[in-house]
């Protein structure tokens, strides 16, 4: 495998996926190495589908700010191959908590859903789907509920949690079903739909409380035969749509379920409860294969602009997601206002487009750049290997603990290019040696050095990650 490019997004300088000379990723001779990276193309792990973010009612709002062009540019930047090349958006079906208020498409009592109405969706969310479809036309629309309708729950809210009443299993899988079929009328092809967000958690906000067998027997028992039945087979169902702590339990309640195996399509999860990748990992070795889409992940607290840690906690993320078996990894608001909002609970948060919209002014984030550094070259079809971090010196650290400095993964794209993304979280360079097992190489002793396209046999075999920084580096076959 030869060298080909680097990219580098970093702190210290105006780099923001830039790809960068030699001379500043080759390590000088001499310089202290942190570690060694062995990369083995033999060791093949899940196949990856892609990125994506959420068009909310809230983002498509602010959008609606902009001119047509600025808003173009936007979705382009995001969902377009010359972008960050997002192959999926997520949209809520009904108000979420990023929403100017709650709402419903049958918003009064209506036990024939007669009165299914797409108006609200249509004001702000199918414009801006609608550009990202343009952008890409093998988009994928992951469709979720946060709340039915208040009529349909037991607290008669869609806020503060409740439950769907029992009676209302069959007409709120039609109820999914004609929410699907008007996204298909204007354009918008679903391919995945969960059954819940966030089914544990009783918030202030749209929410309904689902157990792991309660979900499975609606997605068995209802919502597969409805989708069928209308024609929508081919979309596939996801359960859970939480954090990662209790999705090991959620998987094993799910699939104990009779036709649950052949239902369910993958588990959805967020990040709110902490990295607990050991989770995302005992789920893809039970069931590997089923998909496991993380869905969900923000920086919380109200908007951060500017705030360098918010993209490494993203990158952080998204390398050890990665590293433990995910197979599509989808954010949360693609953009919000200079706030983090609107939100009509003022559960205001970060995301990787900040607008100011009353000057109009576009702020792209690091967090958009920290994804770009995946998304644009780690593309759908590509597999994980082996990338094994060995810590040497161990510097730069105050704990000395290899995982808080430097993360890497490394995938091989469907047109056999290697793609190695490596991220620096300290305050000095960092040096790294990386090694690469051939196809017919049997033991470590005979690891083959990388060439970089200036062939040089006394130059170090080493490479530099600055401060607090990412490169990813592109090889392909020699």
């Amino acid at each position: 495998m030869i060298l080909k490019r680097v990219y580098e997004t970093s702190k210290d300088s105006k780099n923001r996926i830039a790809e960068i000379e030699e001379n500043l990723y080759m390590a000088k001779k001499g310089a202290n190495l942190s570690c060694t990276i062995d990369i083995d193309a033999k060791k093949t792990f899940q196949t990856f589908k892609g990125f994506g973010c959420a068009v909310t009612e809230s983002s498509g709002f602010v959008l609606s700010f902009l001119s047509e062009d600025a808003q173009q540019k936007i979705m382009a930047d995001c969902f377009s191959s010359k972008g960050n090349g997002y192959v999926f958006a997520r949209t809520h079906m009904n108000s979420c908590d990023f929403s100017l208020d709650n709402w419903a498409c049958v918003q009064d009592k209506d036990e024939t859903l007669e009165s299914f109405s797409f108006k609200r969706t249509d004001l702000y969310m199918t414009p801006a789907l609608r550009h990202a479809v343009w952008q890409n036309k093998k988009l994928s629309v992951i469709v979720t509920p946060w709340s039915p309708p208040a009529w349909m729950k037991t607290n008669n809210d869609m806020n503060n949690g409740g439950k769907l009443k029992r009676e209302y299993f069959q007409l709120w899988a039609d109820y999914f079903v004609k929410f699907l079929k008007g996204l298909e009328l204007r354009g918008i092809s679903a391919g995945y739909v969960s059954v819940q967000n966030e089914g544990e958690a009783v918030q202030t906000w749209d929410s309904c409380l689902w157990t792991g067998a309660e979900e499975a027997d609606f997605a068995v028992n209802y919502l597969k035969p409805a989708l069928v039945k209308n024609g929508l087979g081919n979309i596939k169902i996801l359960v859970w749509d939480h954090n990662r702590d209790n999705m090991v339990s959620c998987m094993k309640e799910c699939f104990s379920v009779s036709g649950a195996e052949d239902v369910i399509d993958g588990i959805a999860y967020h990040w709110y409860s902490g990295d607990q990748y050991d989770n995302v990992a005992e789920c893809a070795a039970a069931h590997p294969e089923k998909d496991l889409f993380f869905t969900e992940g923000c920086i919380e607290g109200g908007a951060r602009p500017g705030k360098w840690f918010c993209g490494e906690r993203y990158g952080h993320n998204i390398i050890n997601d990665l590293n433990a078996g995910c197979t599509a990894w989808i954010d949360w608001n693609m953009v919000l206002d200079i706030d983090g909002g609107p939100n009509h609970v003022g559960n205001f948060c970060d995301a990787p487009i900040l607008v100011n919209t009353e000057t109009k002014e576009i702020l792209y984030q690091n967090t958009y750049y920290y994804i770009g550094q995946f998304s644009r070259f780690i593309k759908p079809g590509s597999k994980r290997i082996e990338c094994v971090m060995f810590p040497f010196m161990v510097p730069a650290s105050c704990d000395g603990k290899m995982g808080n400095m430097m993360e890497s993964t490394a995938f091989m794209t469907p047109e056999g290019k290697m793609i190695f993304v490596v991220m620096n979280r300290t305050e000095d360079n960092m040096v790294f040696e990386l090694n690469y097992m051939r196809d017919n190489v049997q033991d470590k002793k005979n690891l083959k050095q990388y060439t970089s396209k200036v062939s040089d046999e006394n130059k170090s075999r080493c490479f530099t990650c600055p401060p607090r920084a990412i490169q990813t580096y592109i090889f392909e076959a020699d």
